[in-house]
């Protein structure tokens, strides 16, 4: 099965757009923006080309003990001290929101000023925890996607764009769409 577009690169741009001018005119004073490693990193660095207000950039990364049980741990702690910061995590996609309630607890044991969510995607149908995404920039439904930081097998993360992809291809063949995607 080929893929299928989903958000082609114009749409990604000009959503980007509007949550950097979101989170500017939230955080006039600045605003410390926490990626989650590493789905995070395309659209946490166009989203902070985007705003005008000043903002520290910072990361952590998390590895699942036993996937899809929403058990985790921090492997890449955070660098900035966020007590009394304005934060906002940053993240790929939310989806039952296992990961996002952890991380949001530790981060919250530091004691921001204040704490919220940006995500690129949101798949809330997949949600089993009521986690509250302030910032989305797009409501999808629940396909396997990947490109613009999403990946399977680490590949796909520097497509442009978002695409549905065919999960039981790629688990057989990783580079299942590579030829499809980045024709030459």
């Amino acid at each position: 099965m080929p893929v299928r577009p989903l958000i082609d690169s114009t749409a990604l741009r000009n959503r980007v757009r509007i949550l950097g001018a979101e989170l500017s005119a939230d955080y006039p004073g600045g605003v410390t923006l926490v990626g989650v490693l590493k789905g995070s990193v395309p659209f946490l660095a166009d989203l902070v080309r985007t705003m005008s207000a000043p903002a520290e950039v910072d990361f952590l990364a998390i590895s699942s003990y036993a996937e899809g049980t929403g058990r985790v741990r921090i492997v890449k702690d955070l660098d900035l001290d966020i007590y009394g910061h304005d934060v906002v995590l940053v993240e790929d996609i939310v989806d039952t929101g296992l990961t996002l309630n952890y991380v949001l607890g530790e981060l919250r044991r530091r004691e921001p000023r204040t704490l919220e969510v940006c995500a690129l995607l949101d798949k809330s149908v997949r949600r089993l925890l009521p986690i509250p995404v302030r910032y989305v920039g797009f409501a999808i439904d629940d396909d396997f996607v990947i490109g613009y930081g999403l990946d399977f097998a680490e590949r796909y993360r520097n497509l442009d764009q978002v695409v549905v992809g065919d999960l039981a291809a790629l688990r057989v063949d990783p580079d299942a769409h590579v030829d499809e995607l980045f024709a030459r």
